[in-house]
């Protein structure tokens, strides 16, 4: 039973899951990185306070509003 199970599983559809799986993780981090570069840029304080404070939450809502409005813009332009 187990050997029919395991010759009817293929490989290369568990190759291109976890593939596809690793370039959404990639895609997610590089948008959480270059949205925390921009908020560093624009609005140090908040930045500074953060990691003096070690308070997070004012840091990941500014994040979560900048993703926000990037999304947001790009949906008007198409």
């Amino acid at each position: 039973m187990a050997e029919d199970v395991a010759a009817t599983i293929d490989p290369e559809r568990g190759a291109d899951r976890v593939t596809s799986v690793a370039v959404l993780i990639g895609i997610v981090a590089a948008v959480v990185a270059s949205a925390t570069i921009w908020l560093v840029l624009t609005d140090p304080v908040t930045v500074a306070n953060a990691v003096n404070e070690g308070e997070i939450s004012p840091l990941v809502r500014q994040l979560a509003d900048i993703i926000y409005k990037a999304l947001a813009g790009l949906l008007d332009y198409l």
